[in-house]
Parts: C-alpha cells; structure tokens; sequence
C-alpha cells in the first residue's frame, strides 16, 4: 500500500487521528482478542504483572514499573512501542514528530500556514517512536526538555525571544511516541519537579517563553525500591501523577527461571560441538538462585538478579567448552565440577550483609551451592538420614566402598572416558542413577553428570566427605576423613 506524501493526500486517505494512549490501547485491545502473547519473550508475569500492564495502558495511564534489580523492567519498557502502530506520518522535517493535521512547533506551524496541503510527510517506524533516558545526578532540564540554542539564533539571525531558537530536549522529540526514565529515584528533585506539567497538563515551557507546547506521550518510568534510601526518592507530587505503579517481582517457580536463563543465555556456541546441559543441570542453577535469595547472608533487599543465573549457565558452559577444546572433545558436556569451577559469576552478582562478609564470598557462594545440590538431591533420591534410621540401605554400596580406602579424585580438565572409568568404578554408583528419574536420555554423558551429582549430593548430606583445591576434586570415606584430620592435630601439637 502506497502511503500519502502529503498533507491533502492523507487527509483524503481518511487517516484516523488518535493520541499514542488511545493508539496503545487500540492495538492492545487486537491482541487480547487474538490470544496471543501481549509482550513476547517476558515470562512468569503472565498472571501479575502483565494484567496490571495492561489496566494501566486500557486507562490510559503513564505507569512505572517498581522492583529489584534483574526483574525485566528495562526489557519490558522496550517492548512497550510494538503497541503503537507500524507507522506514523510526521510532517516532514519536524524535531518534535509534529502531526500533519495540528503542527505544535513554529517550525512546522509555519509551513503549513504557508503550503497547506502541499507540505510533505515523512512516514516514521515504531521504533523510532522509543526514546529513553538513564536518570544520573547530571541529567538536566536541557536534557528531558530542551534550552535556548545560541548557535541556531546566531546561524539563523534570530533574536532569543523567538520560538525558533529552542533546541528541544529528549522528551519533546519523542512527541506522539513512548519515552522511558530509567532508576527514576536518580533524578534530582528539582528535576523530578521540572516533569510535572508534562505528567498533568502533557506541556511544556522553555526558559519563560509564553508559549507552551502541548505534547502527546506516553511516559513510562522503573525504579528500585531500594533506591529510595541509598541514593534518592521520587518526590511525592510526581509519583502523584504517575497513574499506575506496578511491582515486578522474581520467577515464582524454577521452570520460569529455567525458561528466562535458557532463554537470555549464550549457551549454542558457535563451534561444530554438540552442547549437553542435563535438565537437572540447569534446574540446579536456578535452584542457586533460591538459594540465595532466602541465604542469611545474602542481602535481601538488594535482591539477587536473574542475570546470575544467566551469567552462571554461561560460565558453566564455557568451563566445560575449556575442557572441550584442550582433551580435543567433540561434546561440550557439562558437569557438576563445572559449576563449582564458575563460581565467579555468583560473586560478582550477590551483595553480602555483615555477617557474610566474616564468611567470605567464596565460602558463602560454595556454601550456596551445597545447598542447592541438597535441596535438589532429595526431590530425586531417598533422604539418606531417613534412609538411615530406617534401616534402609539405599546407599549402602557406595558408602561401603569409600570406607574400604577408596577415593574419587578428578580435575576438571579430564577427558569423558577417563572421567566417567573412575565414576564407573565407585560400587553402586551407576546403578542407583540409571534408577532414578534424574537421567533422562541414553547419553553416556548426562549419566556420568548425574553420578557426579549423587556423590556431591551424598556428600551435602554428611555421607561422604569432599576436598576441593584449586580444580581438583576429591570424595572419600566421612569417617576417615575426619580420624585423619584429628590425627594430624595430635600431631602438631606433639611436635
């Protein structure tokens, strides 16, 4: 379809004139009723926040989006222009996306006060219709609204008094489109302030000219709660006008967590090897992530992003694509090893309160790993203390032939058939796995994972005792372990 090029031929189009609101909530009624999915690729908000997303645009209302850091807000205010239609006619030329039927700009006003219909328009995608803006202490009213431009009245022969002379600012050149404030709470209130005829009264005014400059906008903000103490507030009047809050929140169940990091994570690498991820791999690093958004430890307010999941998954994968590349593997299979060998992608992601900050980032980070492997060792195995008391012996075999003297040591870097011999070799081991719903296919290599899960997990629950230092390690006898330990005491102190 030939769009029109001017203003007579869209107005003989019968071009229907609608706000951006009314736009949204048109396109958003279209895609309720087709059942599809309101905002592609954001998952586990289905029942929360994405009704509330939407009572907010069906009332027509600017919305901010309030959570901790990592819960979608910045991706979700990105999707927010497939609402709008594909394209807009603009007039032609215009900074601040002027309307060809009602021109709000001198500029623009002008032209069509003197070629009328004859002005040309320019037809502008969606996603040009997005502008957005990381709130910082250094952002200005120049910067959201605009100022007077001394070069242009200069360039342009013009005195300061004329509307001419303004250079306008993001919000005005997102005019008839979306524009976002990302960490609201950084802005400076006196800036905060500067938006509220834009919220109210959708104008604004530049450096005392009496003019004012009716916009059409949606806006749209996110901040962190915990904002609101560390580094500023959204003052009170403003979050006044703002018409819906709407709270974001963490994946509720481990298979959203699983989907999102499956989803975000760099995990097909770009190599001719075939990449094996156990499901009950990736369920144990979203596991983490409970983990340690419940850890005594961890700082609770601050939150624990999903991005930790992703970066671990990745780093998990990477560690065994290392090992990949160096025993000349044609599968990247990662292992249990793995994820104690990428423990720097939790580090960096958690902030500590004081008492884990005594513990040390490390010890907290592996201790948060224990505790996913237990917590998901029993949702496939018989509790081995219960098994105990009741005199059943679930585990008996393998526990029997650590205490013989046995020791499973391995590296990280040991190719699958070395790997997976010494597994083979701990009495009962495979057995018990091939018997349990944690192995879901044939491959050789997701039951060697898995083997190495039951021996960790044996471990977390005071079966067997584990060594890690630096990338080897070791499983053996409880018992031993500690009788050795004690011997060694005895004997610092005797010297």
């Amino acid at each position: 379809m030939n769009k029109p090029k001017t203003i007579g031929e869209l107005r003989s189009s019968n071009y229907q004139t609608k706000t951006v609101k009314l736009e949204m909530r048109d396109n958003l009624i279209k895609r309720l009723k087709s059942g599809g999915p309101i905002f592609q690729g954001i998952v586990g908000y289905e029942e929360t926040v994405i009704p509330s997303l939407c009572n907010a645009i069906l009332s027509y209302h600017d919305l901010i989006l309030l959570g901790l850091r990592g819960q979608a807000k910045t991706k979700i205010i990105r999707m927010l222009p497939t609402l709008l239609d594909e394209y807009m006619p603009i007039i032609k030329g215009s900074e601040i996306n002027d309307h060809p039927f009602s021109p709000v700009s001198k500029m623009a006003a002008d032209l069509v006060a003197e070629y009328q219909d004859e002005v040309e328009l320019q037809w502008i995608h969606r996603d040009e219709r997005f502008g957005e803006k990381l709130a910082t202490p250094d952002v200005t009213i120049s910067d959201l609204i605009g100022d007077i431009d001394p070069i242009k009245a200069a360039s342009q022969r013009l005195h300061y008094a004329h509307e001419g002379v303004i250079h306008f600012g993001l919000i005005p050149r997102t005019n008839r489109g979306v524009f976002a404030i990302n960490e609201l709470p950084d802005l400076q209130p006196r800036i905060q302030v500067g938006l509220f005829n834009i919220m109210q009264e959708k104008d604004i005014q530049i450096r005392g000219f009496p003019v004012r400059i009716p916009l059409d906008i949606f806006i749209v903000y996110t901040a962190n709660p915990e904002d609101y103490t560390n580094r500023g507030s959204i003052i009170t009047p403003l979050k006044d006008r703002i018409g819906s809050q709407i709270m974001t929140h963490y994946p509720r169940t481990i298979e959203d967590g699983i989907s999102i990091t499956a989803q975000e994570a760099f995990v097909e690498r770009e190599t001719d090897s075939e990449v094996i991820i156990p499901p009950f791999l990736r369920e144990l690093v979203e596991q983490i992530a409970v983990e340690a958004r419940r850890s005594e430890f961890v700082d609770q307010k601050s939150g624990v992003s999903v991005r930790m999941t992703i970066t671990l998954l990745e780093n998990l994968v990477s560690n065994a694509e290392r090992r990949a590349i160096i025993t000349d593997s044609k599968v990247i299979a990662a292992r249990i090893c793995d994820l104690y060998a990428s423990v720097t992608a939790i580090t960096g992601k958690i902030e500590l309160v004081y008492e884990g900050e005594q513990e040390g980032e490390i010890n907290v980070t592996r201790a948060l790993v224990g505790k996913a492997v237990r917590e998901l060792f029993l949702k496939y195995f018989t509790d081995p203390l219960a098994s105990m008391k009741q005199a059943k012996k679930v585990y008996a075999d393998i526990v029997d032939w650590f205490k013989g003297d046995n020791t499973f040591e391995f590296s990280d870097q040991d190719d699958f058939e070395t790997w997976f011999s010494a597994l083979s070799e701990v009495k009962g081991l495979k057995k018990l796995t091939e018997q349990s719903k944690l192995v879901c296919t044939d491959s050789d290599h997701e039951l060697a994972t898995a083997m190495e899960f039951v021996l960790d997990g044996l471990h977390q629950h005071s079966m067997l005792s584990r060594d890690i230092i630096d990338h080897r390690i070791s499983y053996s006898d409880m018992l031993s372990t500690m009788f050795n330990s004690f011997q060694r005491d005895e004997d610092f102190f005797e010297e």
